[in-house]
């Protein structure tokens, strides 16, 4: 008979400990601050307490076979097919499972893609083999929505049966007209096309699935992790409905539909959101009077998260989110190489890519245990939060008239716009983090190695007769990023970026903290910090400050240093020219002097950092 972790005798000696004993603990150390200081919040409201108990009733919820790994996704978008070709023929060589074909004007195109034509679609598919078991998923914008018979084409042609390959058609009009922000026709002309392309495909004996239902639309435009799952669960809902107005069972339909997801570095969240689309979705197959079967997931890592500054710090968000998505369950994860928000990635950043999913299937085995989150109590309470919260999403867009009439009716956009908002005043603030672009910046790393390649021009998309605000992509470090290309446009212009001459007060134990917090908060956005030596003396700081070439100064030290020798510093500095003084620190009750002695701005964690930033370029004059 085996033990339960409560049968181990390990800690027999020690007192049983309650939640009362660690609650008496923490309130010892809070010394009356409110306990709702240590619960997080995500940004649908979702509370995340510091602790949680083990859900002893959890059950493990199906996903991918006992055991089996996931498909190892790898981008094929190369405009020119024949390198797209080289490129795929390597991946599939060298470890990946499966391939991404990403057509140029695609939703997740991301500025690159194959040509839309039937001579490219047999280019990068020459040489390789869909009918031995490669899986292959298309991404297809309104230029290349006849692939799906371009691929029926090309099969029957090389006498290969549809019944043998691994095809997800990657058929969603919706996604795309709602990142578009328009429609050809209105919905229900849209959807009799839809469902039947569909028919026909499953006629020929393609097994499908043939429409994503795709999260990524409301993630990349910034939105929540509810409002995500809502979204989806609308999407698919209305695609079931558009088969079985085509004549499809509605038992028929229910394989030809899957989802794709965002997984980013937000380990839990991720991991909880994957956790509670199948519960979500076996929810919506029992209101349909289906026996619920595992949805298939496919996972993106996330294409908001990534940045254009120190991208290398990309490999370790995509490596937590390949971890979150696989523990998740999804059943194929596509790696956005870490140098994509800077152009097409060439063949190092291809193969961290697909090398990412392979160490962790192969040397950590994460795909070895079924649902390991299950049992977790933080998970699970917050799968479980999750699941309300995006089910009360769904229930919305439905009342709205499903997921189309509610993008018409603009019922989806100003919620994704509101936590799109709140989460661009958090990364300004520099509340949420974003390594080497917010924080830590490096204003002399290397700019990795990217493929020069022409994109295709694609023809003139029809007018769309339907039009609403789109839900456009966006990436989280675009702001400062905006700073940094004017510091290396100064650069390459003047032969110096802009400065800020740090004067260090006192000793290096005096001023070290803030120097340091000054430095990166103003790197940040392209402005070399100039370090002073450390002086109280104002004739040898603004000697310095001189000869640094800045046109700011930041002082920087400890409050009490500050209160003997801040205020003669800053007129020092601002008889040296100094067209702008901050302090780094909060002023407490020295403001009002510190002010009159010359002290403009007070920089702090919390502050708007970024509107500080784009105040400090103005004040030099640069645009």
């Amino acid at each position: 008979m085996s033990a339960t972790t409560d049968d181990l005798p390990l800690a027999a000696e020690f007192p049983a400990a309650s939640r009362d004993d660690w609650r008496k603990l923490v309130d010892g150390v809070l010394k009356g601050a409110p306990f709702e200081k240590l619960v997080g919040k995500t940004y649908d409201g979702l509370r995340i307490e510091p602790i949680y108990q083990r859900a002893r009733d959890a059950a493990v919820i199906p996903a991918r076979a006992a055991g089996a790994p996931w498909q190892i996704m790898q981008r094929v978008d190369h405009p020119d097919a024949a390198a797209a070709n080289a490129q795929a023929l390597l991946d599939l060589e060298n470890g990946a499972t499966g391939l991404t074909l990403v057509f140029a004007g695609a939703n997740g195109a991301r500025g690159h893609g194959l040509p839309p034509t039937p001579e490219a679609l047999a280019q990068v598919l020459d040489g390789i083999y869909p009918e031995a078991g490669i899986a292959v998923e298309l991404e297809i914008g309104l230029q290349s929505r006849d692939m799906g018979r371009h691929v029926a084409d090309l099969l029957a042609a090389r006498n290969i049966r549809p019944a043998d390959v691994q095809i997800r058609f990657g058929l969603d009009p919706i996604g795309g007209c709602a990142v578009r922000g328009g429609s050809p026709g209105p919905w229900a002309s849209t959807a009799t096309v839809f469902g039947e392309k569909i028919a026909t495909l499953a006629k020929l004996g393609f097994r499908g699935p043939f429409a994503p239902a795709d999260g990524r639309v409301i993630h990349d435009a910034g939105g929540s992790e509810a409002l995500e799952l809502g979204y989806l669960l609308a999407v698919g809902v209305a695609y079931l409905r558009a088969l079985e107005a085509a004549g499809i069972a509605l038992e028929d339909a229910q394989g030809m539909v899957y989802a794709r997801l965002a997984a980013d570095a937000d380990q839990f969240l991720t991991m909880a959101k994957f956790r509670a689309l199948r519960l979500l979705w076996a929810r919506v197959e029992q209101s349909c009077g289906l026996a619920p079967k595992p949805l298939f997931i496919a996972a993106d890592t996330a294409w908001r998260m990534l940045t254009q500054r120190d991208p290398d710090v990309n490999m370790l968000r995509t490596t937590v989110a390949v971890f979150s998505a696989g523990l998740g369950g999804a059943n194929s994860i596509n790696v956005l190489p870490h140098t994509l928000a800077l152009g097409l990635p060439d063949a190092f950043a291809r193969r961290v890519a697909r090398n990412t999913q392979l160490v962790l299937l192969e040397e950590s085995n994460l795909a070895k245990v079924s649902d390991p989150a299950a049992g977790s109590g933080g998970i699970e309470t917050l799968t479980q939060q999750l699941c309300e919260a995006a089910w009360a999403e769904f229930q919305a867009i439905e009342r709205a008239g499903g997921a189309f009439a509610a993008l018409e009716n603009n019922v989806i956009q100003p919620k994704v716009a509101a936590v799109r908002a709140a989460r661009e005043a958090n990364i300004a603030r520099r509340k949420d983090v974003l390594t080497g672009a917010s924080e830590f910046p490096n204003l002399h790393e290397r700019v990795p190695t990217v493929l020069e390649a022409q994109p295709v021009v694609l023809p003139q998309a029809e007018a769309s007769a339907v039009t609403f605000p789109p839900l456009a992509p966006i990436r989280l470090a675009a702001a400062f990023e905006t700073l940094r290309d004017a510091s290396d446009n100064a650069l390459k212009t003047k032969g110096a970026r802009p400065r800020v001459f740090l004067a260090n007060l006192g000793t290096a134990a005096d001023f070290t903290a803030r120097a340091t917090f000054a430095k990166s908060f103003f790197e940040a956005g392209g402005i070399e910090a100039i370090d002073g030596e450390g002086s109280t003396d104002p004739a040898a700081l603004a000697a310095a400050f001189k000869t640094s070439g800045a046109a700011l100064a930041c002082l920087c030290s400890s409050d009490k240093v500050y209160a003997a020798h801040a205020a003669a510093a800053a007129q020092a500095l601002h008889a040296a020219g100094a067209k702008h003084i901050y302090l780094a620190g909060r002023p407490g009750e020295m403001e009002a002097g510190l002010r009159a002695a010359g002290v403009g701005e007070f920089i702090a964690a919390g502050g708007d950092a970024l509107a500080t930033l784009r105040a400090a370029y103005a004040k030099m004059g640069a645009a």
